[in-house]
């Protein structure tokens, strides 16, 4: 079975600055919640996908178990360097049985490890959410977090109301990572996602999946294909985009504009920089269901 997107890791140094970013994107953004070893993030939900915006709030309180050393510290150390997107993770049914496949295939980086916190629901409510993740690793991007995300409770995670947004963003089409060569991750996604023919190209390769594609690019290929520059990637590759789906390109642009963020379009996409989106590039178009850009 193929691993869809669930999540990407947005990490800034200002947590509340961030949210106010995505505000101002015209993001419903969901309430502040704290983890038991210092981090706390906003949840911003697509359909069956959402962006974790995140912060290592309480440094004091990583200690060494498993979401401390492979998710806090991992970001901890990120934060350190830059912001942007740290951590790709996808959907899983059985994090468990997934950690097992990543450790037949040599990249795993973790049992399945399971914690619980408390949700907000849009009208306050409190519900209990739950979450296993498992973890993956790959030597070509030492800098890139990766792993999967099993819900326990999806009925109080998932709210239609946090999916409606005034950008008219409906859903995720994308990551997009650059490499030097993109073809050294290709055993590695193949095995990370489930897909096993992946697509590739002259500027890199991508494994499609239920959730949106995962494309990996070489510098020159990113540049050309959003109009900015690639991350530096002389420590490895980097997770370098996310790109939405609108269905309604004025109102997108209307909403950017009241929120004061002044975007570059680019062969029909609407591209916000690192520079502007705090170390990310956000990507947004009407891409079609098959991939489209």
């Amino acid at each position: 079975m193929v691993r869809g997107l669930d999540h990407i890791v947005h990490a800034v140094r200002d947590l509340d600055a961030g949210a106010d970013f995505y505000r101002r994107l015209g993001f419903t953004v969901g309430a502040r919640n704290r983890h038991p070893w210092g981090t706390h993030n906003h949840v911003i939900q697509l359909p069956g996908f959402f962006v974790e915006l995140l912060t290592v709030a309480e440094p004091q309180k990583l200690g060494s178990d498993g979401f401390s050393t492979h998710f806090g510290r991992f970001n901890q150390s990120f934060l350190a360097q830059r912001e942007g997107l740290s951590f790709l993770l996808l959907d899983s049914t059985d994090a468990a049985s997934d950690a097992a496949s990543f450790r037949t295939a040599g990249i795993a980086a973790s049992e399945a490890l399971r914690f619980e916190r408390e949700g907000t629901r849009p009208d306050g409510t409190k519900v209990k959410v739950g979450f296993s993740v498992a973890f993956a690793r790959d030597r070509h991007a030492p800098e890139i977090g990766f792993g999967v995300c099993q819900q326990h409770f999806p009925e109080n995670f998932w709210n239609v109301a946090f999916q409606r947004h005034p950008n008219a963003a409906t859903a995720v089409a994308g990551a997009v990572l650059v490499a030097e060569n993109p073809s050294d991750l290709h055993i590695f996604l193949s095995a990370f996602t489930g897909e096993r023919e992946l697509q590739a190209t002259s500027s890199g390769i991508t494994a499609s999946t239920p959730g949106g594609d995962i494309k990996i690019m070489d510098p020159a290929a990113f540049a050309n294909h959003f109009g900015i520059a690639a991350p530096d990637i002389s420590g490895g590759a980097r997770l370098a985009a996310l790109r939405f789906r609108v269905r309604d390109h004025a109102a997108l642009l209307t909403t950017l504009a009241a929120g004061g963020i002044a975007p570059n379009n680019h062969i029909g996409a609407v591209v916000i920089p690192p520079e502007i989106a705090m170390g990310a590039a956000l990507v947004f178009d009407a891409a079609d269901a098959n991939g489209g850009r």
